[in-house]
């Protein structure tokens, strides 16, 4: 468990950085409208990534620092696993044609390509942000204990299953909730509907799942590093 529940070494979180740099610069230049939408998207969902590198079990030291820190994390988190939906928009390339197979268009491809390595890259690496973030609170508010883990990490995943749908469905980025707040309050209160609380438990069923075959595949990786 302990290789699982790391923090990133200074040279991977560079790497990612680097990356992520790198990526939104090439998107910036070479996705054209209406993709134009996966720069913002991509950046919104590293800005958890790179907040979960300043958290730890000790860092920051004070309390004052620590859990605004981590508040802040948690209202950008889902715009991490929300490029997952993006996909959706995929269908604005008419991806099958009148023969009913699916079309070898160049473009089409190019796009899905960038779509696809936007929406695993923040989404990965989202997972290993929830991840870590779910042991250092529980390291901090319960020494540790798994089961606290288990519950930290299904409260987020539901919180973020709520992000996604005020996200998708009332178009509310989370940057608009610092410039502009009380323009979504009458919209957020009235979207707790039953087709909401669906969305919300199959998002939440999925995000859990792919956190816990990361986690299988994460876990079984530290333990093969042990030495006999």
């Amino acid at each position: 468990m302990k290789g699982l529940v790391m923090a990133m070494n200074r040279r991977a979180r560079w790497e990612i950085r680097i990356f992520f740099v790198a990526w939104l610069i090439f998107l910036y230049f070479r996705a054209k409208d209406p993709f134009s939408f996966l720069v913002l998207n991509t950046f919104l969902g590293y800005i958890p990534i790179e907040l979960s590198f300043h958290l730890g079990k000790t860092r920051p030291k004070s309390a004052w620092l620590f859990w605004p820190l981590l508040l802040l994390w948690l209202l950008f988190y889902p715009n991490a696993p929300y490029l997952l939906t993006d996909l959706f928009h995929l269908s604005l390339l008419q991806p099958y044609a009148l023969s009913g197979l699916l079309r070898v268009t160049p473009h089409l491809w190019i796009y899905f390509t960038y779509m696809i390595i936007s929406a695993m890259s923040c989404t990965l690496l989202g997972f290993w942000s929830l991840n870590y973030v779910s042991q250092v609170i529980s390291q901090r508010i319960a020494k540790g204990n798994g089961i606290a883990r288990v519950v930290i990490v299904v409260i987020l995943t539901f919180l973020t299953s709520v992000g996604l749908y005020i996200g998708r469905f009332l178009r509310i980025h989370t940057i608009y909730l610092f410039i502009n707040p009380e323009q979504f309050i009458r919209p957020i209160m009235d979207m707790w509907t039953s087709n909401m609380w669906i969305f919300v438990g199959l998002l939440t069923f999925i995000q859990l799942f792919c956190y816990w075959i990361l986690y299988l595949v994460m876990h079984n990786t530290a333990q093969s590093e042990l030495p006999d």
